[in-house]
């Protein structure tokens, strides 16, 4: 059964009502990362889809606000009426999950997804400014504003943002947005192997020049990109001193314009990983040095590293030895995993994420026992109960 309100009063009401009758509810927007962690097991859903647009837009103070049912595309377009761009570069998955409708902002926010521009400019969580959302028992609460300097106490913002929609159902969402950059460029390094890359990529980020992505693109001849976004007048200048820096790692060319930015919308979206629609896709985060080690341990064939190596996108057969392989990789990396995109029977049978910390696990409890008491909201969507 769908459930899918054009008021925050009725996503109240409709929480209120699972909650006492101890009926567990599956949250969404738009349903498109239904495939990402695991299957939640109840009978109804509660939709945010209906639930949309944008309640507040100021350019000039950098601050917009939207319900969380609102597609990002409505989102970016506004943005982009007045040259401004979400800070975050938040992936567009839809390919990824075989979606027909397009994610919306409070998913977004739910999963804390960030694109390439999570190194220099933060995560999808580090702009969140307001929140509104109700709980498990079906109360409305919000934390944060609508200004950039705002002190309202426990910061909800941030625990709600990652969460799952586990915690409470986002209602509406309060962005901190900048001026889009006027144009970009793309040094592109051909390296001998993941471990120059990574090397590339780390020289890159440490140089002056304003590093805003840096991946690494597997293959016979791995490829090291580095991304600069700035004033037209300071791109070719920043991508030749960084071209002439980067030759000793391997021959280094220079990508512009429209050409740069499809193919940051490859690294982006993961399409780069060039994933086949049955096989299973992890992400692993760990530190930039031992991505290509992880990539190799996991001895699947199809890699993508973002985030200067630290992130380690994966794709191979959807089977519980190669979810061991990667678990295993990114436990000897001291990292973390995410199963983010596998068919229904193997995100029910095997960890989707890390085990927690034992102290960590108990905050966590604790945390949910007063947010959804009776956890009604996405149960198991991350752990298994």
């Amino acid at each position: 059964m769908l459930i899918a309100p054009a008021e925050e009063a009725g996503v109240a009401a409709a929480v209120a009502e699972a909650a006492a009758a101890g009926e567990p509810l599956a949250i969404e927007g738009r349903g498109t990362k239904r495939a990402l962690l695991r299957p939640v097991q109840a009978a109804r859903t509660l939709s945010l889809r209906n639930l949309s647009g944008i309640t507040l837009y100021r350019p000039q103070e950098l601050i917009l606000s939207a319900r969380a049912g609102t597609p990002l595309p409505e989102i970016e377009a506004a943005l982009a009426e007045h040259g401004q761009q979400v800070i975050a570069e938040p992936p567009d998955l839809t390919g990824l999950f075989g979606a027909t409708e397009p994610a919306t902002i409070g998913g977004l926010v739910a999963t804390n997804l960030s694109g390439p521009r999570r190194i220099s400019a933060g995560a999808m969580r580090d702009h969140v400014m307001g929140i509104r959302a109700v709980n498990g028992l079906g109360e409305v609460f919000r934390s944060g504003g609508r200004v950039l300097k705002n002190v309202t106490g426990l910061d909800l913002c941030k625990l709600l943002t990652g969460a799952h929609g586990t915690l409470g159902v986002i209602t509406e969402v309060t962005l901190k947005v900048l001026p889009a950059t006027e144009a970009e460029g793309t040094v592109s390094v051909a390296v001998p192997d993941l471990e120059t890359g990574v090397q590339a990529l780390s020289a890159g980020l440490g140089s002056p020049y304003g590093v805003s992505g840096a991946a690494l693109l597997p293959g016979p001849t791995p490829r090291a990109l580095l991304r600069i976004e700035e004033f037209a007048e300071f791109v070719a200048y920043r991508c030749g001193r960084l071209r002439e820096a980067l030759g000793r790692f391997g021959e280094a060319s220079l990508v512009e314009g429209e050409e740069s930015r499809a193919l940051w919308r490859r690294v982006r979206d993961a399409e780069a990983l060039d994933a086949a629609p049955e096989e299973a896709i992890w992400r692993v985060s760990v530190q930039p040095s031992a991505g290509p080690g992880v990539a190799v341990a996991a001895g699947l064939d199809k890699a993508l590293l973002d985030w200067g190596g630290g992130l380690v996108w994966l794709a191979g057969p959807a089977t519980e030895a190669a979810h061991g392989r990667v678990m295993a990789a990114a436990r000897a990396a001291g990292g973390s995993f995410t199963l983010f995109r596998a068919p229904e029977p193997l995100r029910a049978a095997v960890p989707v994420l890390p085990e927690e910390a034992p102290a960590l696990a108990e905050i966590g409890r604790r945390v949910r026992a007063v947010m959804d008491p009776k956890g009604i909201l996405n149960p198991g969507r991350m752990r298994a109960a």
